[in-house]
């Protein structure tokens, strides 16, 4: 049985995104291929703070929605056989539903919930709610896709 935590070294080994688009720092809570909630450390040094937006910075909807699917590629990618998840990435096809509730601002834990609804093949469905300190920021629903990484 796989740890149900997994840290930003064992995230960075299942994505190919690195600093500064890595935003996911660790994934908590992980039922094997079901849910997990991923912690997003927003920092007064985050690279979006400086112009988005100059003396008032908020994480933009993009990059939440962004995290949304690196937490949902992390604990897909985590939770199949590594075999066969071996030169693969798992990509964004949809964002449904998006609605951006609060302003998610620097110098807090985004805390994103997120689960895997179905999957059919190498499609899956997912739906989460990012949360900072119980207040719910943002949530979405979104499709991704397994495929070949190019070599």
């Amino acid at each position: 049985m796989k740890n149900n935590s997994i840290d930003r070294n064992k995230i960075e080994s299942l994505l190919p995104h690195r600093e500064p688009m890595l935003l996911v720092d660790r994934l908590i809570n992980i039922v094997h291929l079901k849910s997990a909630t991923a912690i997003v450390n927003v920092r007064k040094n985050s690279f979006f703070v400086q112009g988005h937006f100059p003396g008032q910075p908020v994480m933009p909807g993009v990059l939440i929605v962004e995290a949304f699917g690196q937490a949902a590629a992390a604990l897909t990618a985590y939770g199949i056989n590594p075999k066969e998840y071996e030169n693969k990435l798992v990509y964004l096809m949809s964002v449904e539903k998006a609605r951006f509730r609060n302003p998610v601002l620097p110098d807090c834990e985004l805390c994103l919930h997120i689960e895997a609804v179905r999957s059919h093949g190498r499609v899956w469905k997912y739906k989460g709610i990012a949360k900072v300190k119980e207040k719910v920021m943002a949530d979405a629903e979104w499709t991704a896709t397994i495929v070949e990484r190019n070599k």
